[in-house]
């Protein structure tokens, strides 16, 4: 234990609930947990929150596609989300939903206080609605020709084809995703969250620019919103929704509700404080605004904006701690292209279980791609397989393959201890604070690059010394001094092993858990990489750790998610 351990509140973006969790979500689950398992292994006190995000229009309608209640595909959903996530080893405290009584107390709570602030503005808003369905419809239920360019079958936000931006009721010969209907203006008063007032503006400007460590594209952009005074770009943030709409009440606003993005981030206190409540710890010491505790965020670049200035001026002007730092990460393609399910690279996370393969053979290939930027990150196909088998069949499982059958076999599992001032150890110990560092810093590809290089070492120590053409020897003449250099390279060996099992524990914990029984040893942590295997603890037989990665699992894992064609 650190003699001053932080308490860290640590979140992933919540997952929408009208779908499955696939590889490209998985980039970030794992970059969190990754990050999380390395701070409880420095002995600080740390919880992991996620939840399902469960509001808004699409789930209504999906609900109702499927003839059930909301509430029921909600349901559904977070088994599915909480399986698939257990599957791949995210080690969250609390995973919830933000349909809860929690969240919308909250929510209330917030809102409340932004209005008695003198932030929130009602104001009159044209928007399009759908004459049969009787509803307004969000952007993306509106398709129509692009105003720009004349593309046909855009959204209502955006053209996918010249990139252009614009307001719904611009698009040319638009009709209702949901019916087909024509849809018409309509005016409704709508409540807005004045994120341009100067107190908004001057708060946003200090915490994007000052306050935190955004990384540095962060930082730019959010520089291009704030700007400097009086050059802003910020707008008012509608937050409301009209009936009919699956989410939480406005209060003061019968009828009105809470657009979805609005309790969503809320959801991660929510889900904190159910969290809180079944475990004897004291929400607002973690939420008050000048808590010592520290709070990370873990997005994908395209959230941004949310995560950077609504979320913390929502916080700020509610008397709420604000984030200590947000942390965004780029996008997933596979093959250098984006994910199809024409190709089958729109790959699930319970296809990549259901088709055999370890889920820590992808810990280990998104950390080996994972950096601290917003850079997008690729999953190569015959990379993964290639570098999966290379690293941790090749150079790391072969170390204690190559030298654990010796010691059980002629010296009952027992370690000679005056190895473990051999210059190779030394060498693997003095290599801890570097890899600590990169850590901390996210740069797990550092890490792992750091760790494969201390591997090859290894590697070359165990091919010099020939183990096996000692045991030769041993086995005919059974000369002592023959004896104890076999029991001492191979104790060497293997507590240079346990020494790189500690350096991996964070993006392989299943693998780890297994070392530690193996090797007879209480749970790694990186303040035990001074000590050392120990003659009265014999590491058991050695059993099979981990097995290949093989291309026909790959090629039916790509069929099993390719679109059936028509």
């Amino acid at each position: 234990m650190k003699p001053n351990p932080k308490r860290i509140l640590v979140t992933s973006a919540l997952p929408y609930a009208n779908g499955q969790i696939h590889i490209g979500h998985l980039v970030e689950y794992i970059q969190t947990d990754i990050w999380v398992r390395f701070q409880r292994m420095r002995g600080h006190e740390v919880y992991y929150i996620g939840a399902d995000d469960t509001h808004g229009t699409p789930i209504m309608l999906k609900a109702e596609s499927e003839n059930i209640t909301p509430k029921q595909l909600i349901d559904r959903v977070w088994h599915e989300h909480k399986r698939d996530f257990d599957d791949f080893m995210i080690s969250f405290d609390h995973y919830g939903s933000t349909d809860t009584d929690e969240n919308q107390s909250l929510s209330q709570t917030i809102y409340l206080r932004l209005r008695d602030a003198g932030l929130i503005e009602k104001k009159s808003v044209e928007q399009a609605y759908d004459p049969l369905k009787k509803m307004f419809l969000p952007d993306r239920f509106i398709k129509g020709d692009c105003p720009k360019c004349g593309a046909k079958e855009q959204y209502g936000d955006s053209c996918e084809k010249c990139g252009a931006t614009y307001n719904p009721t611009d698009l040319k010969n638009p009709y209702s995703v949901i019916s087909g209907a024509t849809p018409i203006k309509k005016t409704s008063e709508h409540y807005f969250f004045k994120l341009s007032d100067p107190r908004c503006e001057n708060f946003l400007r200090e915490w994007t620019q000052v306050k935190t460590a955004l990384q540095i594209e962060a930082k730019n952009k959010m520089r291009e919103w704030v700007g400097d005074v009086g050059q802003s770009t910020l707008g008012d943030w509608d937050i409301s929704r009209d009936a009919p709409y699956f989410g939480f009440e406005i209060p003061d606003a019968p009828g009105k509700y809470f657009y979805v993005w609005l309790d969503a981030p809320i959801g991660y206190f929510g889900s904190f404080k159910a969290f809180c409540a079944n475990n004897q710890l004291a929400f607002e010491d973690w939420t008050s605004p000048n808590s010592p505790t520290e709070m990370y965020h873990f997005i994908g670049k395209d959230i941004l904006y949310f995560h950077t200035l609504f979320w913390p001026a929502m916080l700020h002007f509610s008397n709420f701690r604000t984030p200590t730092n947000v942390f965004a990460h780029g996008f997933l393609t596979v093959d250098g292209e984006k994910m199809s399910k024409s190709r089958g690279t729109f790959i699930t996370a319970h296809s990549f279980i259901e088709a055999g393969l370890s889920p820590e053979w992808l810990r280990y290939y998104f950390a080996a791609k994972l950096n601290a930027s917003l850079e997008d990150l690729d999953l190569n196909l015959q990379d993964f397989v290639a570098r999966v088998n290379s690293d941790l069949l090749g150079k790391y499982i072969n170390i204690a393959s190559r030298s654990a059958g010796f010691l059980v076999k002629r010296f009952d599992g027992i370690v000679e201890e005056s190895a473990f001032n051999h210059p190779l150890i030394l060498n693997l110990q003095s290599a801890c604070e570097e890899i600590q560092a990169f850590y901390e810093a996210r740069e797990f590809a550092k890490a792992l690059r750091k760790t494969m290089e201390l591997a090859d070492q290894v590697n070359v120590y165990v091919d010099s010394e020939k183990p096996w053409e000692i045991a030769k020897r041993y086995a005919l003449d059974n000369a002592p001094l023959t004896g104890e250099l076999l029991q001492r390279v191979c104790s060497v060996t293997l507590e240079a092993f346990r020494i790189l099992t500690i350096y991996l524990k964070p993006v392989l914990p299943q693998l780890a858990q297994d070392v530690e029984g193996f090797l007879n040893i209480p749970p790694l942590t990186f303040d035990r990489v001074h000590e050392h295997l120990l003659a009265t603890h014999p590491i058991q037989p050695y059993r099979h750790l981990m097995s290949r990665v093989d291309q026909q699992m790959i090629d039916a894992l790509l069929d099993a998610n390719k679109a059936p064609t028509v």
